[in-house]
């Protein structure tokens, strides 16, 4: 029996969504997104996504003056995905590296988001998920990134940074444009999650056939 696994047979919720969770009322993330229940246990994220998934996206050293002296931190930046419609992206702060990746996951996974897919290149138009539905524009600090719709086959037409998120997500033929200082990784990443949450800010026709 892996540790993981101890730890969610351990779990005591301290929040009505764990609980609910727990005892087996919530079944899946998306119910929790339908009733717009807010995620505050990183517990429930392992609980209805066992198969998720995580990368390291930049370590970095940070540094700040006290009267004690120089205190040195190390500051990890974390993407979370499940590589089908979930992504989060988080980053933690401490003195050894450790502490600092499991703030920084705990952190990812609190802020995972349900990603819309679909196709929405005119050309190719079939069915499959394979890319957004739309062009979705994202915002961090000086960093603005547009994702695009592109036909399959075309695959991830961006930075580093942004091909990893999108992996995550579950997208796997994209175009982007970026604009700022997107060498700062915190905000590259921030910039493509943030676009990634605009995919469900609009409703499409599949909606409106979905709701009648």
């Amino acid at each position: 029996m892996s540790t993981a696994t101890i730890s969610l047979e351990e779990w005591v919720p301290k929040t009505k969504v764990g609980r609910l969770v727990k005892e087996g009322k919530i079944t899946s993330l998306k119910e929790i997104f339908d009733r717009n229940l807010p995620i505050r246990e990183p517990e429930i994220i392992d609980y209805l996504l066992p198969d998720l998934k995580h990368e390291i996206l930049d370590i970095g050293i940070v540094q700040k003056m006290t009267d004690a002296g120089r205190i040195t931190r190390f500051r990890v930046v974390v993407v979370v995905g499940n590589f089908d419609g979930y992504v989060g992206v988080g980053h933690g702060k401490a003195r050894q590296l450790r502490f600092a990746i499991e703030k920084a996951l705990v952190n990812a996974k609190l802020n995972i988001i349900p990603v819309r897919r679909g196709c929405g290149s005119w050309e190719c138009s079939c069915s499959d998920p394979h890319s957004v539905p739309f062009a979705v524009m994202g915002k961090s600090g000086s960093v603005r990134v547009i994702i695009k719709p592109a036909p399959r086959g075309t695959g991830l037409v961006a930075g580093d940074v942004a091909k990893v998120v999108l992996k995550y997500a579950g997208i796997s033929d994209a175009w982007t444009q970026t604009f700022g200082e997107t060498r700062t990784t915190i905000n590259f990443a921030q910039a493509v999650y943030d676009a990634l949450k605009r995919t469900y800010y609009f409703v499409t026709p599949n909606d409106w056939l979905r709701q009648r």
